[in-house]
């Protein structure tokens, strides 16, 4: 029964291939001590009702474990840590053994587009359908859009239209070229121009290879600043495919390889940009619906310059749990927390087994690593789908590693991945990319990438993580532990097992719990949308306005007309916002707390936090935190965003200055 169980799990058909993920119940007891060598799972231990992978016969060396790179970096994840990656897959698969009395959970099949639906299924998701089907919706956004791309971004989508183009000779779609040569493009001799004086001016700012700010006068090259500077800037200004292809160009001149085995995370941090820094939850759906669609474009120009061919997949539809704790998609998981908490944005079960983890202490040895007791896990979990929402379940008999273990199993257990079937490929190929600059650039992109709920949860988890290696003294939980035992648990698709090979697996387990370090270890910079995506979002709705406002010229015109003839005598003009911020102040609204408006005095160092702080100096009477105020830009040539409260508000002026200014609840961010 179970060599059948295995052929369906490696089963193919003409449509696609099949992935199997983890749907466990329970977690299992750990030995009297803590494993640090996973025995070899034998490949008898996949079934169709476990959807487990396991290692096949892992080739072994002297030592009898499986064979590893180790890096001489202390950052490296080396043939010890990788062990307690394969403890954590036996865990796992032990913990699915116990199920025999569950209902058997389908197998997720995956289907690989054919080339040219792929290219429309790209394009249909950048935004630019129009380009192939004339009966495509939003035209003039569209063309707003290719007014904004740079060369590596044109170039990115003049390759998948040309595809379409090819495998269409047959209909009339016009050229490429054509539909390239837009103001705003880099077709003309004159963009060109423009782009090799950017890119002269890039070096000049001592931007290095690959594509790092390093500082400006000392002298000093690359290697050298590096060491004396520890942390390095990420570069947010300036397109990272721009940046990537910059570095292949100056590699091949300079035979340098492409190629960075060191293994050790570098101390990046952000910039400070003068206009303020924009997370995710900052932005109005509109601008988000722009931004995706300009990190889609960013992202594959990236991998493009690189030569990696993304194939995004799609899942076919399962029959999931529509209600419940756990195996429930996060969609349906959310609508059901809202409906108890508005605003929900993390299952409200994730956060409480998060907080009662954190309450009872984080310092609780090897958390994370020890599984919990499979009877009580087991016990518990059933305990939870019953009682929970009714406020019956007891929290204070919950044991940390029994709470570890039903969180891991919440993840695990999600129907798809919470990395996405889509872009789950995404994810895995970052690491090809040549320096650890460009990895984090695109693994910034990838996560951006995500739909709303799961980007919100993988957050919401990466905190939590860094809590737990915050109190590593204690708990003996490093980065490097953390992430080796949760990688099977966020990667919850292995791989196509009926493609790969058994060294290939092995390579992917690194792989994904290299992908965790930097989720980890870089996430404050993971959730920030970079400045050159927002500029972009700004030109591409000054455009539109600009089309906007041709259509209503004439109209405006008129009234403006019959308006002047009416008016007995000229009046005074009452002063708009960018008189008074002429005058030398700004007007702040403040409906929500029966502002009309507020003169705040404009200065060089004034910041969005200056004029929460005068609001509330003002407002005393109110009762009301620092934390759930927001100062917003609203109009002009954004929608609405929520400041960082570092923004300096005068370059911001110079920036939108249109803009109306409007302090605001923020319930969550």
């Amino acid at each position: 029964m179970q060599h059948e169980s295995r052929n369906m799990n490696r089963q193919q058909d003409a449509k696609g291939v099949i992935l199997t993920g983890y749907f466990s119940n329970s977690e299992v007891s750990p030995p009297a001590s803590v494993v640090n060598n996973a025995e070899e799972i034998e490949s008898s231990s996949l079934s169709r009702r476990t959807g487990l992978y396991s290692v096949q016969s892992r080739p072994k060396n002297a030592s009898g474990k499986p064979p590893y790179h180790c890096c001489n970096s202390r950052d490296s994840l080396d043939e010890l840590f990788m062990d307690e990656y394969w403890t954590e897959v036996e865990n796992i698969t032990l913990s699915g053994e116990g199920k025999g009395d569950a209902e058997p959970q389908e197998v997720v099949q995956l289907k690989l587009p054919d080339e040219g639906e792929q290219e429309k299924a790209w394009l249909t998701e950048a935004g630019l359908a129009p380009l192939f089907d004339e009966s495509a919706s939003d035209p003039e956004d569209m063309m707003g859009l290719l007014f904004t791309l740079t060369r590596t971004q044109a170039a990115a989508v003049e390759k998948r239209f040309e595809t379409i183009r090819k495998r269409n000779k047959q209909h009339h779609i016009p050229d490429v070229r054509d539909i390239f040569k837009l103001p705003g493009t880099l077709e003309s001799k004159e963009d060109e121009a423009k782009s090799t004086e950017k890119k002269t001016e890039n070096r000049k700012m001592n931007i290095t290879t690959d594509g790092q700010v390093v500082g400006q006068g000392n002298g000093a090259g690359p290697s050298e600043q590096s060491v004396s500077e520890p942390e390095t800037d990420i570069n947010l200004e300036l397109s990272f495919s721009d940046q990537a292809l910059s570095y292949k160009e100056d590699s091949k001149a300079s035979s340098e390889a492409l190629t960075d085995t060191d293994d050790k995370l570098p101390n990046f941090k952000l910039s400070r940009d003068k206009t303020g820094l924009t997370k995710m939850g900052d932005l109005s759906p509109q601008d988000m619906k722009k931004v995706h669609r300009l990190v889609l474009i960013e992202m594959t120009a990236l991998f493009d310059t690189a030569g990696i061919d993304l194939k995004a997949h799609k899942a076919v539809k399962l029959k999931v749990k529509e209600s419940g704790l756990f195996g429930v998609p996060l969609a349906a998981l959310l609508e059901q927390d809202q409906r108890r908490q508005p605003g929900t944005k993390v299952p409200i079960i994730l956060q409480r087994l998060i907080f009662h983890i954190e309450e009872e202490g984080l310092d609780t040895e090897w958390l994370l690593r020890i599984p919990g007791s499979a009877t009580r896990v087991k016990a518990v979990h059933v305990e939870l789908e019953g009682k929970f929402y009714e406020g019956l379940f007891s929290w204070e008999s919950l044991k940390q590693h029994d709470a570890a273990s039903l969180l891991k199993l919440f993840i695990r257990e999600l129907p798809h991945p919470l990395l996405t079937v889509e872009y789950l490929i995404a994810f895995m190929a970052v690491l090809k990319l040549p320096t650890k600059t460009q990895q984090l650039q695109a693994l910034n992109l990838v996560v951006l990438l995500l739909p709303e709920s799961s980007r919100d949860v993988l957050k919401a988890l990466m905190e939590f993580l860094q809590r737990v290696i915050d109190h590593k003294e204690q708990n003996k939980m490093t980065l490097n532990n953390v992430a080796v035992v949760m990688a099977p648990n966020i990667f919850m698709f292995k791989g196509f097992r009926n493609k790969i090979s058994m060294q290939q697996e092995l390579s992917m387990a690194t792989e994904t719990a290299n992908i965790v370090r930097l989720l980890i270890r870089y996430q404050n910079l993971l959730w920030t949308i970079p400045k050159f995506i927002m500029n972009q979002v700004r030109k591409q709705n000054t455009e539109n306005q600009k089309k906007i406002s041709k259509e209503r010229a004439m109209r405006k015109l008129l009234k403006k007309i019959a308006y002047d003839r009416e008016k007995p005598e000229k009046q005074e003009k009452p002063p708009s916002e960018a008189d008074s911020s002429s005058q030398g102040f700004i007007r702040v609204q403040a409906p929500q707390f029966s502002k009309v408006s507020m003169a705040v005095q404009l200065t060089e160092e004034l910041q969005a936090s200056d004029v929460l702080s005068h609001f509330l100096s003002q407002k005393s009477s109110v009762s009301v935190k620092r934390e759930d105020l927001c100062l917003y830009e609203i109009g002009g040539n954004i929608k609405e965003r929520c400041l960082d409260e570092d923004t300096y508000m005068k370059d911001l002026l110079e920036l939108n200055p249109s803009a109306k200014w409007v302090i605001k609840w923020v319930i969550q961010r």
